[in-house]
């Protein structure tokens, strides 16, 4: 069995969902009255010291990762493709974003020791459902007949 994958869709999938996620970003934190623009790649360029430009590089970079692995697993996942990549993107906020980075970044689990308090994984995931619906328009994602899934 081989999946087709077209490379240039998927990486501008990555990274006009990463612009997405991050004028997401902007509107959530303006309707709080902080607005802040590239706060994910301000915060990674600080923890990594690497300034702005390797935190915007790390964040698009991971964007594009993010969309690959998408392209990957979404013929083995069931549904219309929208389902697909907001499920694929739910389960990868939860366990990289909520359980391992916001941790790692000194924020607590979800980020709820992060100044936003509960609005940070509310904002976290509806930022990556954004950038989800991006991806479900980019990639395709025609399924794997059950016949060819089995022998996976």
């Amino acid at each position: 069995m081989y999946h087709r994958m077209d490379w240039t869709r998927i990486v501008v999938a990555g990274l006009v969902g990463t612009l997405v996620f991050d004028g997401l970003g902007l509107l959530l934190t303006a309707m709080m009255g902080t607005p802040t623009w590239w706060d994910v790649p301000r915060l990674l360029g600080m923890k990594t010291h690497l300034g702005l430009a390797g935190g915007v590089l790390q964040h698009y970079g991971n964007g594009v990762i993010l969309s690959i692995i998408f392209a990957a697993l979404a013929p083995h996942l069931w549904g219309p493709v929208w389902l697909r990549a907001l499920f694929y993107i739910t389960v990868q906020t939860v366990f990289g974003v909520w359980l391992f980075m916001m941790p790692l970044l000194d924020m607590g689990v979800a980020g709820l020791q992060s100044p936003m308090g509960m609005m940070a994984p509310v904002g976290s995931l509806l930022r990556h459902w954004g950038y989800g619906l991006v991806l479900a328009f980019f990639v395709p994602a025609s399924e794997i007949p059950a016949s060819e899934r089995a022998g996976l």
